[in-house]
């Protein structure tokens, strides 16, 4: 499996599919991310899906049938399996040179593209546990697209697997690839009711085994900052400078938490953009917490500063908008156990130790599970993602495969144990 799943990895971070902040008007962001959903519905039909299609928005759904009897069939959930095709805004996608490690013995490793460019055991612990192993970066001068390429690669290894061995009993899957995803909107053009699926797994998850199914709460801050702009020679007690007004709302947070001094369960507030000159400036803030009232919290931290940084800028009108980007997937994911206990069963038959894990960002599953769909997230192996020191292990990889081809038969013999129960509840 390891040179199929590496030949499919290579064509798709050949393909530039950074996606673009700020867009609006625009979906997809940017139009290159349709040239991987048009490559990869073509290859789905080249597996058989014949009904793989990517819509105008760059969306693309396909279903593996089941190959159950109609009479079982039917009483086994649709499951769904997702990834992203963009990379992230962050660091180029372009013209990407991906470099094999075959066999890594230790140590750190140099990037060929740039000497600058080097990712160290020290600032990377995870190296040690890949020893022997077949390694991926890049050539240093880009990032290397793991991020989500990776899950797509996996998924369709899986689909394959599943195709060429009958014997391997499944119920119906769902595919389904997103653009956007890094900058909050794959599932923006989305639909859930089509793609009807019972439950769904993004693959876009990092360190072997981990079963993500915690999100943060997330909401978007912006402070809009109204100033009186005159020339500069003749402002004397006119002029009220919007640019020092934002510097002074920024420096207000500089004791609050922040992505730099925080882990784990611990949220942030993150001013993240600064835009505009002397008669008006934005400063953007990410809000951060795992917990719903931490949120609420942060939001009337700001809107304090707001007030406090207004009166001390005669003249000056300062505007905050908050708004929800996601929400903590655990809220919904709690009510359907099953979901959950369904990947962590196949993880242990792929012969890996499952561990559930928060995420300290954002996922589609996030939003899906909002939408009705509860979708945890499942490992790929990917390291260092958004960055030129991106690195992923091939064993990780095959391993992800082996995952989704065991959550098929996972959710076969979850149908089976129920309609046992119902006939006999003594069972």
């Amino acid at each position: 499996m390891k040179q199929e799943i590496l030949k499919r990895f290579f064509r798709y971070v050949a393909i530039d599919t950074q996606s673009m902040e700020g867009v609006e008007n625009r979906y997809p962001s940017t139009e290159k991310q349709k040239d991987l959903s048009r490559l990869l519905a073509g290859e789905l039909r080249d597996l058989g899906l014949a009904d793989a299609v990517m819509e105008q928005s760059g969306v693309v759904m396909a279903t593996l049938e089941s190959n159950l009897p109609a009479s079982q069939a039917s009483s086994v959930p649709v499951i769904g399996w997702l990834a992203h095709v963009d990379t992230s805004p962050d660091v180029s996608g372009a013209g990407v040179k991906p470099v094999t490690h075959p066999d890594y013995r230790g140590g750190d490793i140099p990037l060929p593209g740039d000497a600058s460019q080097v990712i160290r055991v020290s600032e990377n612990p995870e190296l040690l546990r890949h020893i022997g192993e077949t390694l991926v970066t890049s050539d240093g001068t880009t990032l290397l697209g793991a991020d989500n390429k990776a899950g797509i690669a996996i998924i369709m290894t899986a689909l394959e697997r599943l195709v060429r061995n009958p014997s391997i009993p499944r119920g119906r899957i769902r595919v389904g690839f997103t653009p956007d995803e890094e900058i909050g909107n794959g599932t923006a053009r989305f639909d859930v009711g089509r793609f009807a699926a019972d439950a769904a797994y993004t693959v876009d998850g990092s360190t072997l085994g981990e079963i993500e199914n915690e999100t943060f709460n997330a909401s978007a801050a912006s402070f809009t900052v109204h100033g009186i702009n005159v020339h500069p020679g003749y402002a004397r007690d006119k002029l009220v400078n919007a640019v020092r007004i934002a510097a002074d709302l920024i420096s207000e947070l500089r004791g609050d938490p922040a992505p730099e001094n925080t882990e784990k369960r611990e949220g942030y507030l993150h001013p993240c953009a600064v835009e505009g000159g002397v008669e008006k400036s934005i400063v953007r803030v990410l809000i951060r917490d795992f917990e719903s009232s931490g949120v609420e919290d942060k939001s009337r931290r700001l809107e304090a500063i707001r007030g406090r940084v207004e009166a001390r800028w005669p003249g000056c009108r300062i505007a905050l908008d908050i708004r929800e980007s996601y929400r903590n997937m655990r809220l919904v994911l709690d009510h359907h156990p099953a979901v959950t206990e369904a990947a962590m069963e196949a993880v242990r038959r792929a012969g890996v130790e499952p561990r559930l894990q928060i995420i300290r960002g954002g996922t589609d599953g996030a939003k899906l599970c909002f939408m009705g769909l509860p979708t945890p997230n499942l490992f790929t192996g990917g390291q260092n993602f958004h960055s030129r020191q991106e690195w992923i292990s091939v064993t990780d990889m095959e391993k992800a495969v082996e995952t989704l081809v065991q959550l098929a038969q996972v959710w076969v013999e979850k149908s089976e144990s129920v309609k046992q129960r119902k006939r006999d509840p003594g069972v």
